[in-house]
């Protein structure tokens, strides 16, 4: 079943150069009013409250990489397959960091290369997105794991 799309004037909303529509957002903050998300990834070092849709928790502490690097990536790859049918919303505590690195790796596993990922999330989504050092090694590591060819 396919549903409404993202509208890219929902708060946090970025299109992919693939044109596949994710939102990005804070969870400490309510949820945007509008549109809800169908599929949430939520990152976090502590499993977050559930929400009222389906979701993911990615174990990942704030500043820090997933627990899990290769679970966090299959997931990503998921979610991002989900986006074509589904609203899918990745998060984390502050919106920025671990929800920009999670985005960056979404656009790796859209073949675009870690510098250029980084770039363009800090442009479309947040400046500091990908905060720290290891999380641009993390996008590395998404990079080798195969892109989207490995599903």
């Amino acid at each position: 079943m396919t549903v409404e799309r993202w509208s890219t004037d929902d708060p946090g909303v970025v299109e992919l150069p693939s044109g596949c529509r994710i939102r990005g957002r804070r969870l400490t903050h309510e949820t945007p009013a509008g549109t809800l998300p169908t599929f949430a990834v939520q990152l976090a070092g502590r499993r977050p409250p559930e929400p009222a849709w389906e979701r993911v928790w990615i174990p990942w502490k704030d500043f820090w990489l997933p627990a899990n690097p290769a679970a966090a990536t299959q997931i990503l790859r998921d979610a991002h397959a989900r986006a074509a049918t589904d609203r899918v919303e990745i998060g984390c505590s502050g919106g920025v960091g671990r929800t920009g690195t999670a985005l960056a790796a979404i656009c790796v596993l859209e073949e675009m290369s870690t510098d250029d990922a980084v770039e363009w999330v800090r442009a479309h989504y947040h400046p500091r997105a990908v905060e720290v050092p290891w999380q641009r090694r993390y996008l590395s590591y998404v990079q080798r794991s195969g892109g989207p060819a490995s599903s």
